[in-house]
């Protein structure tokens, strides 16, 4: 009698865990789809939804606001997808605002993504068509990122076959590496350019020490001097004109106010 009575206490223990664990579960899963919360029942058209299903995520600005309700075919070209959305998030979805396809990551499963929509434009109403903008498939995403692989390789084949004929000597660089003797002949050329320029500067010199060329020089220095005092002395003219000109349009506005 008393072992009876321990197993239908347990079975009752048993039984009331799994009922709270059903209560949970549902309490979850419909907070999850938004079954306890008012909704407003919001479309949009797509010609592909590129896997988008019943239940995905409707985000608007990275939130989470709504699910996925139904997706139905219309016609040949285009798919119908009804999302059902928060109330309380009405208030910031536009008329205007458009929905788009996206992923959880690169290859996560797929969303619907609200835009923001224009400032100006209406406030979206419950059961109200929203524009669509069609997604970005991820065969020509895979297409895009395989041709820029594809030049990346062309160019690192370009640049190995570059330092190929390098170290084989090939062309000017690599004649002015792998041959000494041409290294060796631009050093000296850079050495002669050198002590040519240091004669120049010895020649000048010694051509203004020169008693023949000394007056010519002293007459360059004068006439660069004198060139300079009248530089300064027009400076200073156009300083005294421009006060004169300033003091008459003073003693002007005192006659005027006068």
């Amino acid at each position: 009698m008393e072992r009876s009575q321990n197993f239908k206490v347990r079975l009752g223990l048993f039984i009331a865990v799994g009922i709270a664990i059903f209560v949970l579960a549902i309490f979850i899963i419909g907070k999850q789809k938004n079954l306890f919360d008012p909704v407003i029942k919001v479309s949009s058209r797509f010609s592909n939804v590129s896997g988008l299903q019943v239940g995905s995520t409707v985000r608007f600005s990275g939130i989470n606001v709504g699910t996925v309700d139904n997706i139905r075919i219309v016609n040949d070209s285009t798919v119908r997808v009804d999302m059902l959305i928060k109330k309380d998030v009405q208030k910031f979805i536009r008329a205007d605002s458009e929905a788009g396809i996206g992923s959880e990551g690169l290859i996560g499963d797929k969303i619907l993504v609200l835009s923001q929509g224009s400032a100006d434009s209406p406030i979206v109403k419950d059961g109200q068509t929203i524009p669509s903008s069609e997604p970005v498939e991820t065969d020509q995403i895979m297409a895009g990122l395989q041709v820029t692989v594809d030049n990346v390789a062309l160019a690192t084949g370009e640049i190995n076959e570059i330092l190929g004929k390098v170290n084989s000597g090939e062309g000017t660089l690599g004649r002015l590496i792998e041959d000494p003797a041409m290294a060796e002949n631009i050093d000296k050329t850079i050495v002669n350019l050198k002590n040519s320029t240091k004669g120049l500067d010895e020649n000048m010199k010694a051509a203004k020490e020169n008693f023949l060329l000394r007056g010519y020089f002293k007459r360059k220095a004068k006439a660069e001097e004198k060139a300079k005092k009248e530089a300064e002395k027009q400076k200073k003219k156009q300083a005294e004109q421009a006060a004169e000109a300033a003091e008459k349009q003073a003693e002007q506005k005192e006659n005027q106010g006068k």
